[in-house]
């Protein structure tokens, strides 16, 4: 039997058992981590570069690449460092933190691709008033109330969780700290409190989930209400990527948390999990760079100016 305050490292889940296939996950974890900051950094930096992408959709999308970033820094290190070290164990402050963390980073992209469905909604239903209820002092408060709650729903659940008292060891069934895992640790009746919590954060995404099918509906009635083809498939491209990353966040989050037991294993846990915080945000970048063009040539074309500023520098690179 053992207490929180008697906890001062957990033990994380071990992704392999020979040494070899322990380098393997370290160079599988590397490639998806540069290939995520890669891609979110150069939609970062388009947007942020790109006058002509100041516009809210890229507005929300450059939050959304942030979000991205920073969920796949607090799970990923730690992860590659304890592979490569043929290690376990993460200090009783760092789980705090890769907690608190992770839980701010993921429900910030959840408050962001539901204020980019709306985004959506007013741009293809409502295009007259899309000035006003978008303008630019709108999308910084909207941007600034989905971090702000974000950090507010990680700072509560974090700190409601790590006051439970720890009776169960502190050996955890994931590669990172997560609350479900923390909740298996805790003495008996003594998550009920934060169980309330996890409810209220089930009915939370449940009703961003009816608010992007509701808008959805509305969208794709006033797009089919358009009479020429090319508008159509205009509007359709704008939506398209947008609704395949909210269908993979939502889909693998549904069935990571909300899966019968029966078919639960360690494997499938381990496998959702990699999906959800490791391989959708390095997709993020790749979904939304297919079906728009004029990300994609602001894309290459911060591509051929680094290049031209890497031949400057080294001119010895051109021969």
């Amino acid at each position: 039997m053992s207490n929180s305050s008697s906890i001062r490292e957990f033990l994380l889940l071990e992704l392999a058992d020979m040494r070899q296939l322990h380098l393997l996950h370290f160079c599988l974890l590397l490639g998806i981590s540069l290939a995520a900051l890669l891609g979110n950094g150069l939609i970062i930096s388009a947007v942020a570069c790109g006058h002509h992408l100041h516009t809210p959709m890229f507005f929300f999308l450059l939050n959304l690449a942030l979000s991205d970033l920073g969920s796949i820094c607090t799970t990923v290190p730690k992860a590659m460092h304890n592979s490569l070290w043929d290690t376990r164990d993460i200090s009783y402050k760092g789980c705090a933190a890769q907690v608190f963390f992770f839980l701010f980073f993921m429900s910030a992209e959840l408050s962001l691709l539901t204020i980019m469905c709306y985004d959506r909604y007013v741009s293809i239903c409502k295009p007259l008033q899309y000035g006003t209820l978008l303008g630019s002092r709108a999308c910084a408060h909207m941007a600034a109330a989905a971090w702000a709650i974000a950090f507010l729903y990680a700072l509560l659940h974090t700190a409601n969780t790590f006051s439970l008292p720890l009776c169960h060891g502190s050996a955890l069934g994931q590669f990172f700290c997560e609350i479900p895992q923390i909740l298996k640790l805790s003495c008996s009746k003594s998550f009920l409190r934060e169980l309330g919590l996890l409810v209220f954060s089930v009915c939370l995404v449940f009703s961003c989930f009816l608010f992007m099918v509701f808008s959805y509906v509305q969208i794709f009635r006033a797009v089919l209400r358009i009479p020429s083809e090319q508008g159509r498939h205009k509007a359709f491209s704008t939506c398209l990527p947008h609704l395949a990353v909210v269908s993979l966040f939502l889909s693998t989050g549904f069935f990571a948390y909300l899966k019968p037991p029966s078919i639960s294993s360690p494997s499938l846990d381990l496998a959702l999990s990699v999906l959800y915080s490791v391989v959708l945000p390095s997709l993020n970048p790749l979904i939304y760079s297919l079906r728009n063009q004029e990300l994609k040539a602001a894309v290459c074309r911060l591509k051929m100016w680094l290049l031209h500023e890497i031949m400057w520098l080294r001119p010895e690179a051109a021969l």
